[in-house]
């Protein structure tokens, strides 16, 4: 039986935790790829779905992917989470 967190996170889960201070600091735990980046737009992908970050002047100051930690400087506009998309073989979108 998996033992599970007052979160219900299954033990040994990976956190994901977004801390945003004064808009211009932000904090992201989970982060499992960085899939593109730019001045003005982020795509991750985190444990709990892509996670597409827009702003001003967005850079990467720090990551570990091993730990699952990034952190960004720059003007934080909006940040949107994207349903997670089925993962489909060559084939299966070449025919689909």
């Amino acid at each position: 039986m998996t033992m599970t967190d007052r979160n219900g996170l299954a033990e040994g889960a990976v956190r994901h935790h977004i801390l945003l201070e004064n808009r211009d600091r932000l904090a992201v735990s989970g982060v499992e790829e960085v899939e593109r980046f730019d001045e003005n737009e982020i795509v991750l992908a985190t444990c709990q779905g892509a996670l597409i970050i827009r702003g001003e002047n967005l850079h990467i100051e720090q990551l570990s992917l091993d730990g699952g930690e990034l952190k960004v400087e720059g003007s934080v506009d909006s940040m949107t989470y994207e349903a997670p998309q089925e993962r489909r073989g060559f084939f299966a979108r070449l025919l689909g």
